[in-house]
């Protein structure tokens, strides 16, 4: 097959990659985890060198951080943390670092070690490009799996059998052809791939123009009364924003919000800015601007039959609950799996077809979530005499206060959010009739109904239950399940080409996270089916769980012409 354009292009026939990658950020790097821990061969490009200052995510949620234990990495970006894992996950609000307090919020993001019976991991505050350090180095040492640097997707085309790709080297200049299976967008908000098969972003743009300032400031850590956090959110007049470390070395970011229309700030003016918001006469040493647009959108599709998108490639919203590298994350390990169990050969269309129906209300949900924390900024929160050292003041600062517990909560507390998210429609999960629970932001509550992420508990032996999960199906059975049952299980699952492991927990509070006698977990550790009794057709479950009930044909998203 020839490409247009490709009279220049050497086709590579020894790169022979199934899945390609178009973005080595933490969405591609999660997708190129779960397919090389798998052994799938893959190859991943990436147009930068991913390295420097940008802020961009700081906070590893719990359930990301679940993902990184059970890819066996939790430990090592625990150990990368450059505050240190016992740095208190504060959020302070005051006037400025330097004037009063409004209130605060301690344990943000659930970022305090130690075990919780809710999950297997506590969250982490880390900057994004450490996660991606982490991350790539695991890539590296997976085989299978190829990481390009300076490589840009030019051009593709797709066929029943595969997609044929164009790479350009962007600093040698030369090209090349190469054919994988399927191909994935996970380049971000401008995507190439997304443009390739005519999908869009259709939303709301320019909710608020806002500015990234990473910059070094010794001593700033003692100049201020507030201790330690990992957030002061300034409310005041002049200049409200969001001051806090981000690395070793006093490393700090800076993030005047709302910015009104016309207002430039250039690198120079931001050593002032910063003493003006802050109170503090430092020397600053500003490392790097940037401008960002806070926006609210969601891709029209995220497939044309054998292209995917995940990430930012396929929704966008604004930073404020720590959302978008975490869910961006969700993607890859939702498509990841997926793709590997058809390249498998136990995998069907219907799988495929699914990773939009599962993904897609979670994105609406937390879109939603991000743009009601986005609507309560510091610049809303400010009122005339708020920085008064009179008892007027205190009063409005108590009351400000009040008002920020209630309705920043959200924000900061939100384990319903990182948790509570189901997958009730998705045709891959067999629904049981059972009353889905109401979603609650805040209050997460474990469920085994199909759809839910299974309940996380801790055995006896210190071990977390996710980690006697497998990479395939695990069936989770009652202790005093009947030994036929789970036999008859193995058998069919082996019939049916389903990798599946059985485990049999002893621990009776088991019993009460999981009251069906028999609960089927998928591979990335949500319910697809429970029982009481194993059911003797369970052919018929094991085809629908892995997609395979309906046409085996590749389809959805777009069709030729």
């Amino acid at each position: 097959m020839k490409i247009a354009g490709e009279k220049n292009t050497v086709r590579d026939d020894k790169c022979n990659p199934r899945v390609l990658i178009v973005g080595a950020g933490p969405v591609g790097l999660a997708l190129a985890i779960e397919l090389g821990t798998r052994g799938v061969p893959c190859l991943v490009i990436e147009r930068n060198e991913r390295v420097g200052y940008a802020p961009r995510a700081k906070t590893t949620n719990v359930r990301t951080r679940e993902h990184f234990r059970r890819w066996g990495i939790a430990d090592t970006l625990k150990a990368a943390s450059p505050l240190g894992t016992d740095y208190p996950s504060n959020v302070v609000f005051c006037t400025r670092l330097a004037g009063h307090l409004l209130t605060r919020f301690e344990n943000a993001m659930y970022c305090a070690p130690g075990r919780n019976p809710l999950y297997s991991e506590h969250a982490q505050w880390v900057p994004q490009y450490t996660v991606e350090e982490v991350m790539r180095a695991h890539v590296q040492s997976l085989p299978g799996v190829q990481v390009r640097f300076n490589t840009e997707l030019k051009s593709f085309v797709q066929d029943d059998g595969g997609v044929q790709a164009v790479l350009r080297n962007l600093h040698a200049g030369t090209e090349q052809s190469i054919r994988a299976e399927f191909l994935v967008g996970a380049d971000g908000a401008r995507s190439t791939v997304r443009e390739g098969i005519g999908a869009r972003l259709e939303g709301n743009y320019g909710l608020s123009r806002n500015y990234n300032v990473v910059f070094r400031a010794p001593g700033l850590a003692q100049a201020h009364a507030h201790g330690p956090a990992i957030m002061y959110w300034q409310v005041n007049e002049e200049t409200p924003s969001l001051i806090g470390p981000m690395d070793s070395g006093d490393k700090w970011f800076f993030m005047p919000t709302a910015i009104k229309p016309g207002w430039k700030l250039e690198p120079n003016d931001a050593p002032a800015m910063i003493r003006k918001a802050t109170g503090i006469d430092l020397p600053y040493e500003v490392l790097s601007t940037d401008e960002w647009v806070a926006s609210r959108f969601l891709g029209t599709t995220y497939r044309d039959r054998r292209v995917f998108l995940a990430g930012d490639a396929c929704h966008l919203h604004p930073p404020f609950g720590g959302y978008g590298m975490n869910m961006g994350i969700g993607d890859g390990v939702d498509l990841g799996w997926k793709l590997a169990a058809v390249l498998e050969g136990w995998g069907g269309a219907q799988l495929l077809d699914s990773y939009e129906c599962e993904r897609r209300p979670v994105h609406e949900m937390v879109l939603d979530e991000a743009v009601t924390n986005h609507s309560v900024l510091g610049n809303q929160l400010w009122q005339p005499g708020l920085d008064d050292d009179t008892s007027e003041g205190q009063a409005l600062r108590g009351a400000v206060g009040a008002r920020i517990q209630a309705a920043k909560m959200r924000e900061f507390t939100t384990l319903g959010v990182m948790l509570g998210y189901r997958y009730d429609q998705s045709p891959v999960v067999m629904n049981d009739g059972s009353a889905a629970p109401g979603h609650d932001f805040i209050n997460y509550v474990p469920s085994s109904r199909p759809g839910s992420l299974a309940p996380h508990a801790w055995l006896h032996d210190g071990s977390s239950l996710y980690d006697h999960f497998s990479q395939g199906f695990t069936l989770l059975a009652h202790k005093d399940a009947p030994s036929e049952a789970i036999e008859e299980a193995r058998q069919q699952a082996y019939r049916a080409g389903v990798p599946l492991k059985v485990i049999q927990p002893n621990e009776d509070a088991i019993g009460a996270l999981y009251p069906t006698r028999f609960t089927l977990i998928r591979p990335d550790q949500h319910v697809a089916w429970r029982g009481d009794a194993w059911p003797h057709v369970a052919l018929a479950v094991f085809e629908q769980v892995t997609g395979r009930s309906n046409s085996l044909i590749l389809n959805g998203g777009k069709n030729d012409g």
